[in-house]
């Protein structure tokens, strides 16, 4: 038909959407894969195996410019991959990070490692701002056995982790609970936990960031005071009245942040160990009750 734009090839879209995309991504070739496989609705396989020679879809390029404008893959497909798990997405959570792994495989290890006859997996499981329920439907699918809370002050993430929950069969295991751990009296009635993981805003303030983080993450999920220990301040004071004896707490840290968040766990009276991310950089501080103190009243027992 006279007038027609005929699509270039898949082959052909995709290079020019990369070169598009060298700009503003250091993955411009992968976005470009996956943003073609949601424009087909396929795998990203399936684009490489099966598609190259085909038309490119019309709703491609305008995935391509919303990249070009920094806005990051997994809110524009999204979706995002984290242990396994193929989560939702919005702009109302942060995007789960390969290096959040470290807080599960480091759990993991330790549990694994206990001698008989001490508990090899936890019972119940707090995931502490629990943003898309990355950490906690994470953990439940690594303990089948399990029992979770995910504890979310954003009326809008709890919608996301809810989701998440139900979508992946976790909804009879994983509890979604409104929740503010900064605010007084928030762990009344919780009870005690073998796991307890967290992964808190730790950024310093003025921190400059790329912009598909500034511009689109949620700033109460990033940003902690002049030196990004604020939340930790309040957070690591609290947690052996939620710990089960035996119970380990895993928490998110910043990659130089390793020596004060253990320094913190110390002047609590609770044992902190650093945990390096698969690139040698401290990543989490497991913490736990040191055995010569008394955990006080705290919460419930369970």
């Amino acid at each position: 038909m006279m007038g027609m734009i005929e699509e270039p090839p898949v082959r052909e879209a995709l290079r020019l959407a990369a070169q598009e995309l060298a700009a503003t991504s250091d993955t411009a070739r992968l976005d470009a894969e996956v943003l073609m496989a949601h424009a087909l609705g396929c795998s990203r396989t399936d684009v490489l195996l099966r598609h190259m020679a085909d038309p490119a879809p019309s709703a491609f390029a305008p995935l391509v410019a919303r990249r070009a404008a920094h806005e990051p893959v997994a809110y524009i497909v999204g979706t995002q991959e984290f242990y396994g798990l193929d989560l939702v997405v919005s702009p109302a959570v942060l995007i789960p990070r390969g290096d959040s792994e470290t807080l599960i495989e480091a759990a993991r290890e330790a549990f694994a490692a206990r001698p008989a006859p001490v508990q090899p997996a936890p019972a119940r499981i707090l995931d502490l701002g629990t943003g898309s329920g990355a950490l906690l439907l994470a953990a439940l699918s690594l303990w089948p056995q399990a029992q979770g809370i995910g504890l979310e002050r954003s009326d809008a993430a709890r919608g996301v982790a809810q989701g998440n929950a139900e979508r992946l069969g976790f909804a009879p295991r994983a509890q979604i609970l409104a929740g503010d751990w900064t605010a007084p009296g928030w762990a009344q009635g919780l009870g005690r936990f073998d796991l307890i993981l967290a992964n808190p805003p730790y950024i310093e303030e003025e921190t400059p960031l790329d912009r598909s983080v500034h511009a689109f993450e949620p700033h109460d999920a990033l940003f902690a005071g002049a030196d990004g220990m604020a939340d930790y301040r309040i957070l690591v004071p609290q947690l052996a009245a939620l710990l089960a004896p035996d119970g380990i707490a895993m928490v998110e840290i910043g990659w130089q942040q390793g020596e004060a968040v253990a320094g913190l766990a110390h002047s609590c009276g609770l044992a902190p160990r650093i945990h390096p991310d698969l690139a040698g950089r401290d990543r989490a501080v497991e913490i736990t009750v040191c055995r010569n103190i008394s955990l006080g009243k705290g919460a419930d027992g369970h």
